[in-house]
């Protein structure tokens, strides 16, 4: 089963300072953290803030090649999680035909951004990243149940914010 998400933002891993990208159900119970780079951080910072550029980034201009060709982003599913990696696929039509493209979900995500179509992460997902060591300044998280939210509990002052 899909579950909708919504991007909530970004934040900073203060222990790696990677960007990590924060994807919340609609409901706000569940929220998904996916460690991503720091290219596609800033492509979705950019259509976070509403910051209009001069050239095109990659993933606008994939969206733009997209228009051009006829193809329609249906929607972005993240399908699995596995050694720490999060696999996405972007779904696409034209003329009719539905296509699968296997995508990194960072940047299955800012294309989504740009597209607005829906983002769904597979129930499965939710459940293996609800049990992710999420690590506080006085320790390891506890795990969670199945299906809570992996974020709840943690300070706020644990993640630092992302600037662009």
């Amino acid at each position: 089963m899909l579950v909708e998400m919504r991007v909530a933002g970004l934040t900073i891993d203060p222990l790696t300072n990677m960007p990590i990208l924060l994807l919340k159900d609609l409901d706000e119970q569940r929220t998904v953290p996916i460690w991503i780079g720091l290219v596609e951080a800033s492509a979705i910072a950019t259509e976070l803030q509403q910051v209009k550029l001069e050239r095109p980034m990659t993933h606008d201009l994939v969206r733009n090649l997209f228009e051009r060709l006829g193809v329609e982003t249906v929607h972005v599913e993240i399908t699995d999680l596995r050694d720490n990696t999060y696999y996405a696929t972007l779904v696409l039509k034209q003329r009719g035909e539905v296509i699968d493209m296997d995508a990194r979900p960072s940047d299955a995500i800012a294309i989504a951004m740009r597209t607005g179509c829906a983002i769904y992460v597979d129930e499965r997902v939710l459940e293996k990243a609800s049990v992710l060591d999420l690590r506080t300044t006085e320790g390891p998280l506890e795990a969670r149940e199945p299906g809570s939210d992996v974020l709840s509990g943690i300070p706020e002052a644990y993640f630092g914010k992302w600037k662009m």
